[in-house]
């Protein structure tokens, strides 16, 4: 094992699109030198949880727990260059960083980092923490950097500055890349820097598992916030990926387009604020930024967008039922399609019954 690359984030910089492209293609960029250790895409995901000291949950199958183990062992055994890559890890603190560093010894570490303007990035952090069930409003959403590795969606993890200090404590700022997201270009243009910064060839690659993470509106944000917080019982990583994410939210409410919108004026002034100081501290230290730094200010001018408080009781009713009208759909479907697989049931099993 030469060197290892963890990419750490942060959320909602093109992980997602990233992680698909390399796990679709595992063995191709295997073949071109390039490991991702584990026996599935999940375990990095498991190993932030172990690396961040997460309680352990008895409910939680043991593989989950030995995730980090398994990465670390297939590493060991590798002559190339292996990648770890989870937009959790990003949360980790300087202590955590450190022991995962001395964890993959005798190996090179290097640390990568997509990341992209601040508003934005908090913009779609919010509407990212209702897919997981939140039901904080935008205008009190984040307000603080929490001291704790487990909390992920606040500025602990979308604070770039913040984020390289920590790690930068466990990985020479020479041997952190970070990626300033383009919203310009096109979507492979992130690959293709990504790629060539791990070593692989970023042609040949099959994208077509690839997908946009598409965003909702701002009355079916409202609307999503609204509904989880009667959704007590969603509390499980499925529950909420499986039903709240994809059946909800990526399913019913982002098709129905909506206007986009921005976070109120004191919260887009921080995030100015917070963009420019992690554009100075990159200055100051030797960083290894691939791309235009300055694709991580807050532009000076933006487009005219409404605020999440400004949306009404009566929209949000009118989209509630839509979305009703479309699931009672669904219900009705899934209804005759069990209803007609009944006797192909009852036929099978009369059949294994009377040994034809």
């Amino acid at each position: 094992m030469r060197r290892v690359f963890v990419h750490i984030g942060l959320p909602k910089t093109a992980t997602t699109y990233l992680q698909t492209i390399l796990w679709a293609n595992r063995d191709v960029v295997r073949e071109q030198g390039l490991l991702l250790p584990g026996r599935e895409r999940r375990d990095h995901l498991w190993a932030s949880r172990v690396v961040r000291e997460e309680p352990e949950r008895t409910h939680r199958p043991q593989r989950e727990h030995e995730a980090w183990s398994r990465i670390r062992a297939d590493l060991s055994g590798w002559d190339g260059d292996g990648l770890v890559s989870h937009e959790f890890f990003a949360a980790a603190d300087a202590e955590q960083a450190q022991a995962m560093v001395e964890q993959l010894a005798p190996a090179e570490v290097h640390v990568v980092v997509t990341a992209r303007e601040p508003l934005g990035l908090f913009t779609a952090s919010w509407q990212e923490s209702l897919k997981n069930r939140g039901t904080a409003r935008m205008e009190d959403y984040s307000r603080r950097e929490s001291p704790s590795p487990q909390m992920i969606w606040n500025w602990r993890t979308l604070d770039l500055r913040l984020v390289l200090r920590r790690w930068s404590r466990a990985v020479p700022p020479e041997r952190i890349h970070v990626l300033p997201l383009d919203p310009s270009a096109p979507r492979e243009e992130i690959w293709h820097r990504f790629a060539a910064l791990v070593g692989i060839s970023a042609d040949g690659v099959d994208l077509s598992s690839s997908f946009p993470n598409q965003s909702m509106g701002v009355v079916e944000a409202e609307l999503l916030r609204r509904v989880n917080e009667h959704l007590d019982d969603f509390q499980s990583s499925f529950d909420r990926g499986v039903y709240i994410r994809t059946f909800l939210a990526d399913d019913r409410l982002v098709p129905r387009g909506g206007e986009r919108y921005w976070p109120g004026p004191e919260q887009v002034q921080e995030c100015r604020d917070r963009g420019d100081r992690a554009i100075a501290f990159l200055g100051r230290r030797p960083f290894d930024v691939v791309g235009d730094v300055e694709l991580l200010r807050v532009p000076a001018e933006l487009e005219p967008r409404r605020t999440p408080d400004t949306v009404t009781d009566a929209e949000v009713a009118d989209a509630a039922a839509e979305v009703v009208a479309g699931l009672l759909g669904d219900v009705r479907e899934l209804r005759r399609s069990r209803e007609v697989s009944r006797p192909a049931r009852w036929w099978r099993g009369l059949t294994r019954s009377s040994g034809r």
